[in-house]
């Protein structure tokens, strides 16, 4: 008989972050959100809790927990804002993940302990201006230079979280290395350290949502890392990622879970203190109903995600759950925000609202990590149906 009941620890992990969330989260995040700002002391509060090192070694100075446990904090924080959640999914996931998966024992032992703690956050260079989806259209192109035995990289990324704060400490790019003999793209990972020559992080994108997160697009211009900085196999890069986004799709199923229920928490609370004609919205079936729709998607989301991560933790393939997690979830967060908003009224419109920041920040939900599409492709791939990626 299954049992879908969260373990004592992971129980009390919830709790805690719960607590932070609504205790030390909640009564300032919006004033760092319509400034645009980066959450420093929030981020650092995170990070003596230890939650960047939760699925982590302790040797490495993580928690010694799982991918269950990071996907529970990022839910509970996502309940109350998702910058501060996806500002933890990328530093977890994107920017210490590969590390630990690929790394050489000097590579993590150099990197993961600031990691885990907090202290610095990495960052995940795939995506370019002309590759989002298509990947394997990586331009950026790293030259190793015999004479100094250096990586040169040239190119530029884009939509890069965590990559220009003020304690972002690495940055990973897939780049071509080189031709495989059946023509096709060599691609690796090179981590290309902050403040190296060459290496620039442009101003800050004016974002639609996630306006307390950071985010920019990099350019590397004849940028020079030592032939140590090279991230597990050569021509190994795009395989690596792949698979790290498919963990990230489980973080991000999380995340969209946390947005889609903090939803619920906030309708419920005005469809009940709201009052229209002499007793509250609530007490309307057609602010009720919508309301138990979107406790249903998000209860579906949470059994999704928690799914694939099971999977994940033992060791399972879980590719097909991921996707499907993924999708469910941004797409239930989109539309939970959408009826958020609409049971909140003119009052959801207003920024003063989390409703309102709800709305702003759910769509990049179906588009990060693997669009909507890509994620019907590899459902459907997974079924023995439709075409391949790159057929024509």
């Amino acid at each position: 008989m299954l049992d879908h009941r969260l373990s004592e620890e992971h129980e009390l992990l919830r709790a805690t972050v719960r607590e932070f969330a609504h205790d030390v989260v909640a009564p300032v995040i919006a004033d760092y959100y319509e400034r645009h700002a980066f959450p420093y002391p929030i981020v650092r509060e995170m990070g003596r809790m230890g939650l960047f090192g939760l699925p982590f070694p302790e040797e490495y100075g993580g928690m010694g927990g799982d991918y269950l446990a990071l996907g529970i904090a990022l839910e509970e924080l996502a309940r109350v804002d998702s910058s501060v959640a996806i500002t933890l999914e990328a530093g977890v996931s994107l920017g210490a993940m590969p590390l630990h998966k690929f790394g050489t024992e000097e590579q993590k032992r150099r990197w993961l302990p600031a990691l885990c703690a907090g202290e610095t956050l990495g960052a995940f260079g795939l995506t370019e201006p002309d590759g989002g989806s298509d990947a394997a259209a990586t331009r950026t192109t790293a030259r190793f230079d015999e004479a100094t035995a250096e990586w040169v990289v040239n190119g530029a990324k884009c939509f890069i979280t965590n990559s220009g704060t003020d304690i972002t400490g690495l940055v990973t790019v897939t780049a071509v290395t080189g031709t495989k003999p059946d023509g096709s793209k060599e691609i690796s990972a090179i981590i290309v350290p902050s403040g190296t020559r060459g290496f620039t992080v442009a101003p800050g994108y004016s974002k639609v949502g996630w306006n307390a997160s950071d985010t920019h697009e990099l350019s590397f211009t004849d940028c020079r890392v030592p032939a140590a900085n090279l991230l597990g196999e050569r021509g190994r890069g795009y395989a690596q990622f792949l698979g790290i986004l498919d963990e990230g799709r489980v973080a991000i199923a999380a995340l969209a879970t946390g947005l889609a229920q903090g939803c619920v928490d906030e309708s419920v609370r005005y469809a009940n203190e709201r009052h229209a004609f002499g007793r509250p919205i609530g007490a309307n079936q057609a602010v009720s109903f919508k309301i138990a729709d979107m406790e249903m998607r998000a209860h579906m989301s949470r059994l999704s995600w928690r799914h694939a991560a099971a999977r994940m933790v033992h060791g399972e393939t879980f590719k097909h759950e991921a996707a499907l997690a993924k999708l469910y979830s941004s797409e239930a967060a989109v539309d939970n925000a959408r009826e958020a908003t609409q049971i909140h009224g003119g009052y959801g419109f207003m920024n003063e609202y989390a409703v309102a920041r709800f709305w702003r920040d759910s769509k990049i939900l179906e588009i990060g990590e693997g669009t909507s599409e890509v994620q019907r492709m590899l459902i459907a791939r997974g079924l023995g149906v439709g075409e391949s990626f790159g057929a024509r």
